[in-house]
């Protein structure tokens, strides 16, 4: 396994549309693993979510947040980031559409986004990062 990859050999893996798990913290010192869709970009993963979403409120209190992404196929990479979140109103449904598109496809996100309000994007810059890939396994 290659371990401690640079983001920027990850460029390709981190362009797919896979559904990553984010990771908040509950008042008691839980965690909490939400599924969410993202998108890598200017160097930060970027996660759209309700202003009353249980994340979100999470993050409100206390900004620590993880994200991992992974892939289920050779040659099995992954990121996962620990880091201080961001969190940034966002008006209409723009940042909603692009992702739901990414994920849905143009018509079904346009769709999709319609039904959107307001919203909050989670910035995760990278904090701390652990990479690795399995390709020379393969």
């Amino acid at each position: 396994m290659r371990r401690d990859l640079p983001l920027s050999e990850l460029a390709d893996f981190l362009a797919l549309p896979l559904v990553a798990v984010l990771a908040t913290y509950r008042r008691d010192g839980g965690v909490l693993l939400s599924p969410v869709w993202h998108r890598w970009r200017d160097g930060g993963f970027e996660v759209i979510s309700s202003p009353n979403d249980i994340k979100v409120r999470h993050l409100r209190r206390d900004p620590r947040a993880s994200i991992l992404v992974y892939d289920n196929e050779p040659p099995y990479r992954g990121v996962e980031v620990r880091t201080t979140a961001t969190l940034l109103d966002v008006k209409g449904a723009d940042v909603a559409r692009d992702l739901a598109a990414r994920y849905l496809g143009k018509e079904a996100g346009e769709a999709y986004a319609s039904e959107s309000s307001d919203s909050v994007l989670i910035r995760l810059e990278p904090g701390s990062v652990r990479t690795w890939d399995f390709a020379d396994d393969f």
